[in-house]
């Protein structure tokens, strides 16, 4: 309903090579029906294989929840390849965010994550305390978005984390390299907010509210949409829930579901352009040329506006913040649209 995910948090020149694998994998029907236990028995195989998580009496056993010892055994074999002290891992239970946040530490971002919570809390937003986190973990890929048959699958970010969904995250960092870190950190320095008004700061603290939640097709709501097996957002149902089911005025000017509709439902002279987008602005993505009649082919993707330079959106790695002023949000910019 939404649009189609697209990957975010790369660098442009694998920009290309990424939509074209997720086009491949989105439009492949999978061989069997996967489950908790299965759907990257790939990537449990080759984390097995380099020492990073080990099998379990009967299997690798994806399903189960990562334990203390599991994540230890693995940052101590991380170590030994990048040669950096292990992260300690406490007793705490084991979260997605959680598991993120000590992710990050062990690649050595912290500081990055630091930059994004910071700067959001000194603009105003309230950020939840694991926002800068989530905001690395999906720069350098390590979510993974499950195919909208496969939905029941998704975690939410208080659930704990599975051994499957630990096992993506490890592979991921196996082919990250140095370029990866530096990329993080110039994002993160150029993350700038804005002073924010009384009118953007309601809807912008909801919507930061809501990183690191899943991306689910025709998701609108924390919990089962209905027609939805789980919770969580498509990009137009996140802003849909920002801007109406929050019951802000300003939702009141939004009729259409879609990122198409939504698009399209103003006259063209209150189009916006990128250098002249506001905090709050909804943001349309897609092939569509700015003068162009918004189809549900052309537009595909939205967002909205944290500044000029920023935008939260749900898309392959749900809810998280991406650049403007590069990459594929940049490039595949078609115009926005004022609500406030």
């Amino acid at each position: 309903m939404g649009g189609d995910p697209i990957p975010g948090g790369m660098p442009s020149k694998l920009i290309a090579t990424a939509i074209a694998a997720l086009a491949l994998s989105a439009s492949a029907a999978p061989a069997h029906a996967h489950t908790l236990a299965n759907w990257d028995t790939k990537q449990q195989k080759q984390v097995v294989k380099a020492g990073l998580m080990q099998e379990l009496p009967g299997g690798f056993h994806g399903e189960q929840p990562l334990q203390v010892s599991d994540l230890t055994n693995a940052f101590t074999a991380l170590s030994a390849r990048t040669g950096t002290p292990a992260i300690t891992v406490s007793s705490s239970p084991l979260t997605v965010t959680r598991f993120d946040s000590l992710m990050v530490g062990e690649l050595g971002l912290s500081d990055a994550a630091s930059s994004f919570q910071n700067e959001a809390a000194r603009a105003g937003l309230q950020p939840p305390s694991y926002f800068g986190t989530e905001v690395v973990a999906r720069l350098v890929g390590l979510r993974y978005n499950h195919l909208s048959a496969d939905d029941k699958l998704e975690l939410y970010p208080w659930d704990r984390i599975t051994r499957a969904e630990a096992a993506w995250s490890f592979a991921q960092t196996l082919g990250l390299g140095s370029w990866e870190g530096d990329y993080v950190r110039e994002v993160a320095g150029r993350f700038q907010l804005p002073t924010y008004t009384a009118k953007q700061l309601a809807p912008l603290r909801l919507a930061v509210s809501k990183i690191g939640m899943p991306y689910v097709w025709g998701g609108e709501t924390d919990g089962a949409s209905p027609g939805q097996v789980h919770g969580g957002y498509d990009c137009s149902g996140f802003a849909w829930r920002v801007y109406k089911l929050s019951g802000n005025p300003a939702g009141n000017k939004i009729l259409g579901r879609t990122a198409a509709q939504q698009a399209g439902e103003i006259p063209k002279s209150r189009r916006l352009r990128l250098r002249q987008v506001k905090p709050g602005d909804l943001l349309f993505f897609g092939s569509a040329k700015f003068r162009s009649k918004a189809t549900e082919a052309n537009v595909i993707h939205e967002g909205i506006a944290l500044s000029k330079d920023f935008a939260i959106h749900s898309s392959d790695e749900g809810v998280y913040v991406l650049p403007l002023y590069e990459g594929w949000l940049h490039d595949q910019f078609t115009w926005a649209r004022r609500v406030l």
